[in-house]
């Protein structure tokens, strides 16, 4: 069993500068939760104070119920995979797989047989005999996951540890990942400034920003239900579209409408009365944007001028311009565009987001 709670969990490095800012964070048993944030938000640190190799300013840090802020990271049964592999150059893969066993006086058929067991499930049985310095970074870092294996600790750190890989070789480990976290039932932190990855990996994902916790949920509860801008903006390919504006009443009907005034909605029911005359910013995702057509359903429609196109095989990435605001639309292949294109846009209003326009915070959440 492995169950950590960081409660109220600080870091500062001179008095008064705090990196990480009361942070409390719930790991279940056999959980696989992520950390994900932009570079410099603090979550390497997060980490690294799991492990023990960062002091823990304030908080408290309880692993199955029991305190461990001042204990030494040999003593608490935690394995952690770096970005870089931290591989020994001159050892074999089974010796560094083997290493931390032989330190802990393993007999050697127990080290044997763990580091075959971690081989096969990792399907490295073929590279035990070669040095790092022979191999692939996909093979490296199975590597540096099998020396984790091996110490069946209680948790798994990962720190970024695809960030080195070129973009096909991240998404074949992302699947190993997926498939180690069943195969092993263990606990798992994962770290990685990839979105993608949180989305894809994460059970439940923390959105940490400048050492505070925006929001955390499942992937598709933070994806549809963003508690502020930065969340909804961090999260997503292409990323939300934003539009800065205000509300009006208009002969009892509500309006958004935007700063430069070249976009007027007519929103679906009063649910923004208590926002009228009040900065708002409306976020509208790319897939909820599409090229009206004489079939399609008569919903808000938008007249714009196309500016840039990405053919992705299987899909069209549309960026458009409305006036002042610009816009990214996911578009299905067969769509014919042309740059300087005039073309009426299909705006799903149900899927709107609306912001505080002073505090970022969803107006809903």
């Amino acid at each position: 069993m492995a169950d950590l709670k960081l409660l109220n969990i600080e870091k500062s490095y001179s008095p008064g500068v705090k990196v990480i800012k009361n942070v409390n964070v719930h790991v279940k048993d056999k959980e696989f939760l992520v950390f994900v944030g932009p570079s410099g938000c603090g979550k390497s640190t997060l980490l690294r104070m799991i492990a023990g190799l960062e002091e823990i300013s304030g908080g408290n840090l309880l692993l199955d119920d029991v305190k461990i802020n001042n204990l030494e990271p040999k003593d608490r049964d935690m394995a952690m995979v770096f970005q870089n592999y931290a591989l020994y150059p001159h050892m074999t893969v089974f010796d560094n797989m083997a290493f931390g066993l032989k330190l802990r006086n393993f007999s050697k058929q127990k080290i044997n047989e763990s580091v075959a067991n971690a081989a096969k499930i990792l399907e490295i049985e073929n590279l035990l005999m070669r040095k790092p310095k022979d191999m692939s970074g996909g093979q490296r870092q199975r590597v540096a996951i099998g020396r984790a294996i091996v110490r069946n600790p209680k948790l798994f750190l990962f720190d970024e540890p695809l960030s080195n890989l070129d973009a096909k070789l991240r998404v074949q480990m992302r699947m190993e990942l997926q498939k180690l976290h069943r195969d092993l039932n263990a606990t798992i932190i994962y770290v990685t400034h990839d979105q993608t990855e949180a989305m894809t990996l994460g059970d439940r994902i923390v959105v940490l920003k400048d050492g505070v916790v925006q929001q955390q949920d499942t992937p598709i509860n933070l994806y549809d239900n963003p508690v502020n801008k930065f969340v909804a903006g961090f999260l997503g390919t292409p990323p939300m579209n934003f539009i800065e504006g205000k509300i009006i009443d208009n002969q009892d009907a509500l309006f958004f409408v935007s700063k430069d005034e070249k976009i007027s909605i007519e929103l679906p029911e009063k649910l923004l009365e208590n926002w009228i005359n009040k900065k708002v910013t409306l976020g509208i995702r790319a897939e909820n944007i599409s090229i009206f057509h004489e079939k399609s359903d008569k919903k808000f429609r938008q007249t714009a001028i196309t500016y840039a196109i990405e053919n992705m095989g299987n899909e069209i990435l549309g960026y458009f311009t409305v006036g002042e605001t610009k816009l990214i639309a996911r578009l299905k292949p067969n769509e014919v565009l042309a740059f300087n294109q005039v073309v009426e846009l299909v705006w799903d209003i149900d899927k709107c987001h609306f912001f505080d326009g002073e505090t970022d915070v969803s107006i809903f959440h």
